[in-house]
């Protein structure tokens, strides 16, 4: 269920300013992108366990919010942010 290490340091490595800047915004809804794809095919899968929904959910209004801040510091990298994940714009 877990990002590999791998995959993690990519992700890092693609969306951060440089290897080691896995706090900034754009890396944390990159890496939190990664999770709620693994756990939403976890849940088609398990369709009753609601404990890891209730965690999915909770993902998602915490890359909401990191979304929300990231459009109103800099709305061009918003959008290349979530044209580059593949996800909607929906953040009001």
């Amino acid at each position: 269920m877990a990002i590999s290490k791998e995959r993690k340091a990519e992700l890092i490595k693609q969306y951060g300013k440089n290897e080691h800047d896995s706090g900034s915004a754009e890396v944390q809804v990159a890496l939190l992108t990664e999770r709620i794809r693994e756990l939403t095919e976890h849940v088609k899968v398990h369709i009753h366990d609601h404990h890891t929904r209730r965690g999915l959910l909770m993902l998602v209004g915490k890359r909401r919010r990191l979304l929300s801040y990231i459009k109103k510091q800099d709305i061009e990298n918003y959008r290349s942010l979530i044209k580059s994940l593949g996800i909607r714009d929906n953040i009001q």
